[in-house]
């Protein structure tokens, strides 16, 4: 067990931490919950960087660590989606969720065609993963029942996060469109 697959598990026990938090029934765990997910999302950033850095790259942490991400990112929005219940904030949390099955599902696919480059993490996708991230923090660190500047500035980050997450999603099935194609 690397550094990088530490760093991997650890994302994935601060998920059930983030959980308990945000329903503890103290003013303190809105800054708790944003720090809890401001951690995992800089263990997300910390794990591709040390297994590059030390050579650390492991089959199991490649299948990892995206699933730690896509369960950090859908248990926090999840979680969001229950205080701020809204359509406003519906749509672009369903948006980010629904990417992330098609696109793995798309990653899956195109691996058993061995063509998974044809569908690797794009720039595109490190600035959204980055939107995404901070959308989360800042929403999870704002009281909806009292909200401050911080709301207004998770959503805008959150509906941009949302747009990319679209369009990325657009470019990974045109660059698999001729596979998908051709085998219907």
């Amino acid at each position: 067990m690397n550094l990088a697959n530490q760093l991997t598990f650890l994302r994935i026990i601060l998920i059930p931490l983030l959980v308990v938090v945000f329903y503890l029934p103290y003013e303190w765990r809105f800054l708790a919950c944003g720090s809890i997910f401001l951690l995992a999302a800089i263990t997300d950033w910390l794990d591709g960087w040390v297994a590059r850095k030390y050579n650390q790259s492991t089959a199991f942490g490649a299948f990892l660590d995206p699933v730690a991400d896509k369960l950090m990112v859908s248990v926090a929005l999840v979680l969001l989606v229950e205080v701020h219940n809204t359509p406003l904030f519906a749509v672009p949390a369903v948006i980010i969720i629904g990417r992330e099955i098609v696109i793995s599902a798309l990653r899956e696919w195109m691996a058993e065609l061995g063509k998974r480059a044809s569908v690797a993490v794009s720039m595109l996708g490190k600035v959204k993963t980055t939107l995404q991230m901070t959308s989360i923090v800042v929403l999870l660190l704002d009281n909806p029942a009292d909200p401050s500047i911080l709301q207004s500035i998770g959503y805008v980050a959150l509906y941009i996060a949302a747009i990319l997450t679209l369009w990325s999603m657009i470019i990974y099935l045109k660059a698999a469109w001729p596979d998908l194609k051709s085998d219907m």
